[in-house]
C-alpha cells in the first residue's frame, strides 16, 4: 500500500496546493500532509529541498515523487481508478480534462490579479478589463459544462459528481468570495455554493483560518 505524502504551501495563499489536498480528501485517499510557509525568506530553500521543481504542491509515493497539481490527480486517478476521479461518461471525462488543463495553463490575469486569500472575503474589487474577462471565460466553462452534463447527471458539480475539474477550479471560487460578488446563472450557482459546501473545502478553509489566528 502506497504511503503518500502531499508537500503544500500554507492554506491561505496556496491554490495549487488546494486541487490535490480535495481531491485527495474527498476520495479518502490517506496521505500525511507537510505544509511550507510561503513568501518567508526560507521559503524557496524550503521547498527546493522536497519538491524537484522548486514549487508546491509535490506529492510523494513512498520514496517517488509527482510534482504539479495536474500531474499529481492524474498520477491518483490511475492510482485509484475505481473512486472515479474523473467523470465515467467519456464525453464528460473529454471535456472535464479540456477545462481542466484550460484552468491550468491560462486565466493568468485572474490568477495573477486575484490571488488566492481564502480567509477574505467580500472585497467587492472592481475587475480590470483582462479580470472581467476571464471571469466571463470561467462562469461560460461552468454553465456549458451543468447544462451539457452536470444537470442531466444529477449531482450539483460540473460533471454531476465531484471529479478533478471540480477540485481545478475550487480556488477560482475562493477568489470570487474574496474579491467578488460574481453575478452567475443559477445553474453555475449550483456548483458554485456545492464547491463552498463540500466538507474538504470547509477543512481546508479552516485550516487557512487556523494559520494566520
Amino acid at each position: 500500500m502506497s504511503n503518500f505524502e502531499l508537500i503544500i504551501g500554507n492554506k491561505n495563499l496556496s491554490s495549487w496546493s488546494l486541487r490535490p489536498w480535495l481531491v485527495m480528501k474527498h476520495f479518502d485517499i490517506p496521505f500525511t500532509e507537510t505544509m511550507i510557509w510561503l513568501d518567508v525568506p526560507e521559503t524557496r530553500k524550503t521547498i527546493k529541498d522536497r519538491s524537484a521543481s522548486g514549487l508546491v504542491p509535490c506529492l510523494y509515493d513512498d520514496d517517488m515523487a509527482v510534482w504539479d497539481s495536474l500531474a499529481i490527480c492524474e498520477y491518483l486517478a490511475e492510482s485509484f481508478p475505481e473512486k472515479n476521479l474523473w467523470p465515467t461518461n467519456k464525453a464528460a471525462r473529454a471535456r472535464a480534462r479540456s477545462i481542466a488543463a484550460e484552468m491550468h495553463s491560462g486565466f493568468s490575469a485572474l490568477r495573477g490579479t486575484w490571488p488566492m486569500e481564502i480567509c477574505k472575503v467580500g472585497l467587492n474589487v472592481n475587475q480590470g478589463p483582462g479580470v472581467k474577462q476571464d471571469v466571463a471565460k470561467v462562469i461560460a466553462l461552468w454553465e456549458a459544462a451543468r447544462r451539457d452534463f452536470g444537470q442531466d447527471a444529477g449531482g450539483p458539480f460540473l460533471f454531476g459528481d465531484f471529479s478533478i475539474a471540480d477540485a481545478m477550479f475550487a480556488p477560482v471560487v475562493s477568489r470570487f468570495e474574496t474579491y467578488g460578488p460574481v453575478d452567475m446563472p443559477d445553474n453555475v450557482q449550483t456548483f458554485y455554493d456545492a464547491i463552498l459546501a463540500l466538507p474538504a473545502m470547509q477543512d481546508w478553509t479552516a485550516g487557512a483560518k487556523a494559520e494566520i489566528a
